[in-house]
């Protein structure tokens, strides 16, 4: 079964964050490994430093400034992936970005769009298309 890592700079402050992404962690549980590791804020460098300690097969960083992805294009890219690895981790940055030395152990780059969000907010939205894109793959109704 394929594990899908997300390492996010920083907690979840309000519960209602940490209600939705539990939400989400219930319903990717039938078709994958979901985990969640934080890292504790601090500086890009320090934080850099600790991200590359938690990194697991395949390595997506969210960024802003990366080639733009689509619900339809992720799922094409997780179901490519899925056949060659069997864990995709997925980096959410602190506030202030990573650290350039982050940048060997990254694979790929993806923006979920081109606004700033709070990461919190984030972080609700990467792990609903991760599970978005897991029912497109499958065909089911969830992605309308």
């Amino acid at each position: 079964m394929l594990t899908i890592r997300i390492v996010a700079v920083g907690g979840l402050k309000e519960k209602f964050w940490s209600d939705a992404i539990a939400e989400y962690q219930k319903r990717l549980g039938k078709y994958c490994r979901m985990e969640i590791v934080e890292i504790r804020e601090s500086n890009p460098r320090d934080e850099s430093r600790e991200i590359t300690t938690k990194l697991r097969g395949h390595v997506i960083l969210c960024d802003i400034n990366g080639p733009l992805v689509t619900s339809d294009g992720l799922s094409a890219r997780m179901n490519t992936l899925s056949q060659t690895t069997s864990a995709i981790t997925f980096v959410v940055g602190g506030s202030d970005g990573v650290h350039e030395t982050l940048s060997q152990h990254i694979n790929e780059r993806m923006s979920f769009g081109r606004i700033t969000l709070p990461h919190q907010l984030f972080r609700v939205i990467l792990i609903e298309q991760i599970y978005r894109a897991q029912t497109i793959t499958r065909g089911e109704k969830y992605h309308k």
